[in-house]
């Protein structure tokens, strides 16, 4: 079964963007982040900004 790509709601920095794709890879959130640093300053927050906008939010819990 495929899983959905969501944002985290508990490994959140700002939207949890980061926090989503490294439980979707199975990587740490801390290596995502840093692929994101070492990505060109434009580039990389327009594939934020899509990201936070094109990823489900993650499921609402009491």
């Amino acid at each position: 079964m495929a899983r959905t790509l969501r944002k985290s709601a508990t490994d959140k920095s700002i939207q949890g963007v980061c926090g989503g794709l490294a439980e979707q890879l199975g990587l740490s959130s801390f290596a995502v982040r840093l692929i994101f640093i070492f990505i060109p300053l434009p580039v990389n927050i327009i594939i934020y900004l899509i990201l936070a906008n094109a990823m489900a939010s993650p499921p609402r819990t009491l």
